[in-house]
């Protein structure tokens, strides 16, 4: 088995997904928008389970399940669209440097895309204990604070730390485990 796969469909995965060169992408309201759209369609159409999250300026950490043992699916879909999506906001912000970038690793990759958005995979990281699945909660919420961004966790609109710790469900609903 690789290092980071989806071996039970069924489980609860960490996952990262980080921009091409850590480019700050996240920065505007347009772009985390695109995230949360998404994970609110990948929720309501193909079964996702969102336990936590947070977007931070060029990474996305999630902790996530799939009703229909498709976890696979959904993060190809999701990465897939939030790609397309980040490069049509690029284009109509006038946001060429980004745009140069993007366009440059899509032609190193070889893949025949105009674009990559994304680094390759999600590393899956598949929470196979409890102690385990609440440190990974705990790092993803802390993120923001590590960086220097807020002084609390619940301070990061885009983290479900507001859902955790004031019950803000205003941004996206998750599947609480307490």
């Amino acid at each position: 088995m690789k290092p980071y796969a989806i071996s039970q469909g069924d489980g609860i995965y960490f996952c990262t997904d980080t921009i091409i060169s850590f480019a700050y992408v996240f920065v505007e309201i347009d772009f985390f928008e695109i995230i949360i759209d998404s994970l609110k369609y990948c929720q309501k159409e193909k079964g996702l389970q969102l336990l936590a999250y947070v977007i931070m300026p060029n990474h996305v950490h999630t902790i996530i399940a799939a009703n229909n043992d498709n976890l696979s699916g959904i993060l190809r879909d999701y990465k897939q669209y939030t790609s397309r999506k980040i490069t049509e906001t690029l284009r109509q912000k006038g946001k060429s440097q980004i745009l140069s970038l993007f366009k440059a690793t899509a032609k190193h990759a070889g893949k025949g895309n105009q674009y990559k958005v994304w680094q390759s995979g999600s590393h899956p990281q598949l929470m196979d204990y409890d102690e385990k699945l609440f440190q990974k909660i705990e790092y993803t919420h802390n993120n923001p604070v590590r960086k220097g961004f807020v002084e609390a966790p619940e301070y990061w609109t885009y983290s479900s730390a507001r859902n955790y710790v004031t019950n803000d469900d205003s941004i996206i609903e998750i599947q609480k485990l307490w």
